[in-house]
This record gives structure tokens, sequence and C-alpha cells, in this order.
């Protein structure tokens, strides 16, 4: 199953620098075992905020919140998640042209 994620993170303003930037390179590590793994697919910052918008996949629900609630960063997020399905223009133009063209 995919999901779209919006992630929206607001750290501690008293948190110290130090500790923030620690915490950037173990999330961005984290990440990155999560897109080598497949369950992480895509992901796009939102400009001028420490935001996301991704694409995950998992088999299950708790899957997908183990995974999310895997991240350093998790404590400070706000996260809404879609349940994504195939649309239907899609799957005509996959019977009709193959594989569709990704952007």
């Amino acid at each position: 199953m995919q999901f779209m994620l919006h992630i929206d993170v607001t750290l501690p303003t008293d948190m110290a620098q130090q500790e923030k930037d620690d915490l950037r390179q173990r999330e961005n590590a984290r990440a990155e075992e999560l897109i080598q793994a497949g369950t992480l697919r895509r992901i796009w910052r939102v400009v001028g905020r420490m935001a996301n918008f991704s694409i995950w996949e998992a088999d299950t629900l708790e899957a997908l919140h183990a995974a999310i609630q895997s991240q350093p960063m998790f404590p400070y997020m706000k996260i809404t998640v879609t349940p994504l399905v195939e649309h239907p223009v899609t799957e005509a133009w996959r019977e009709r042209h193959g594989e569709v063209p990704t952007v």
C-alpha cells in the first residue's frame, strides 16, 4: 500500500544547535535506510519550512507507523497520512501504452 505523508517538523526553540545538528544527521541516516529498504519511495522539501511531502510504501498500517516512529525527529513531527490508490486513468494508460511515464 502506498501513502502520501505531509510531515511538518517543529524543533524546540531552546534546543542547542549541536543537538539540532546531531538530530538532523541521525534523521538523514535513518531516511537513507528507509529509502534503501523501499519504504520511503520519494520525498520533496517544502520551500522555506522544515517540512516535506513524501511517498511511503508499507504492507500494513502498523508497519507504516513503525517506520515513521523509527525516525529520530518523530517526537517533533506533525504528520498527515493519506492512503493512495491507483487512479483509473493510470490503469487505462498502462493497458494501452505499457508503463506510465514518470516525472
